[in-house]
C-alpha cells in the first residue's frame, strides 16, 4: 500500500513517471533533524521516501550524530568548568 502511494506521489508530482528531483542538503538536514527526535508527519515521511537517497540520509545522519556528540561534550565541559 505504501509503495503504491509513493508511486502515485511520484507520478502526481512529475507526470509521466520521471524520477523526482533529489532533495537539497537543507531538506536532508531537516528530515534527519526531525528523525533524531522521532517526530515526523506521515505526509513528510512519504515525500522524503521518494526524494531522499540512502547515501544522503547516511551522510547527514553521521554529521548530525557528530554534531550532537560534540555539542554535548562542549556543554558538559562548560558546566564542569563553572561548577568549581
Amino acid at each position: 500500500m505504501a509503495r503504491a502511494w509513493r508511486l502515485r506521489l511520484v507520478e502526481g508530482w512529475h507526470g509521466m513517471g520521471e524520477k523526482p528531483a533529489k532533495a537539497s542538503p537543507l531538506e536532508v538536514a531537516k528530515a534527519v533533524f526531525w528523525s533524531f527526535f522521532g517526530i515526523r508527519r506521515k505526509r513528510d515521511y512519504d515525500a522524503d521516501a521518494v526524494r531522499l537517497t540512502p547515501v544522503q540520509v547516511v551522510v547527514a545522519g553521521i554529521i548530525g550524530a557528530a554534531l550532537l556528540v560534540a555539542s554535548l561534550i562542549v556543554l558538559v565541559r562548560f558546566i564542569i568548568s563553572h561548577a568549581r
